[in-house]
């Protein structure tokens, strides 16, 4: 007995780890889970077609039965107003009860009849709700479906989107502007060491020079000539 309760608890904790992987796959794959849906209503739908089926064959039945006894107490009460009339007392006793048996078994069918047909109706009226719940839920799969895949679209892209980020590329673009800054600063460096250099000074010195001694040069040039031109209007 400990035996058989062991592998009871056994069998349902491997369901429940079974039932939970199901769980999880269906999170994963909802089309999974909203097809299985599908297909028990779609089985359910089939047992209540067999079983509506069933309920409108009774009603069949009874309706059968019933015209079948109400034609027969036709024909009983014809018999016995036959035997009323030609005073077949004996005949008419057993019409009598015949008579009183079919009426009282066309009481009970014609109950059961309206019963039969109130089961009908009730069983085609739930036989249309599942087939509609099923269309509906037919619907459902697809209109929630294309909204999961819009829903993972949108997250893929946001998540694209997240991944990019601009570090690297101000980073790469800062140190493009610190080498060029440092250029700039190297070659104006170089500029101002120049000026400052020795021989540099000495060369711009000599040439501010040259040009001192040449501009005298010139206005001696011109004095000298002056001087010559005053000289032969004497003479």
């Amino acid at each position: 007995m400990a035996d058989i309760n062991f592998m009871g608890r056994l069998s349902n904790l491997w369901s429940g780890f079974v039932s939970l992987w199901i769980t999880d796959v269906e999170k994963r794959h909802p089309e999974i889970a909203y097809q299985n849906a599908i297909d028990s209503m779609i089985e359910k739908y089939g047992k209540l077609k067999s079983a509506t089926a069933a309920i409108m064959r009774r009603r069949e039945d009874i309706s059968a039965r019933l015209e079948g006894e109400r034609g027969e107490l036709a024909a009983v009460s014809a018999d016995l107003n036959v035997a009323l009339a030609t005073g077949q007392d004996d005949l008419g006793v057993v019409l009598i009860q015949k008579k009183n048996a079919l009426e009282a078994s066309i009481k009970t069918l014609e109950q059961d009849m309206e019963q039969a047909k109130t089961d009908a109706q009730e069983a085609k009226d739930s036989l249309m709700q599942v087939k509609s719940e099923i269309q509906k839920l037919k619907d459902e799969k697809d209109r929630m479906l294309a909204q999961m895949l819009s829903a993972q679209a949108r997250l893929k892209i946001q998540n694209q989107l997240d991944g990019l980020s601009v570090d690297a590329e101000v980073r790469a673009l800062d140190n493009v502007r610190d080498h060029i800054k440092t250029t700039v600063a190297e070659a104006k460096m170089g500029s101002e060491l120049r000026d400052s250099d020795l021989d540099v000074k000495l060369a711009k010195l000599r040439q501010s020079s040259g040009a001192i001694t040449a501009r005298q040069q010139l206005d001696e040039m011109k004095r000298a000539r002056a001087a010559q031109a005053d000289a032969g209007k004497s003479m």
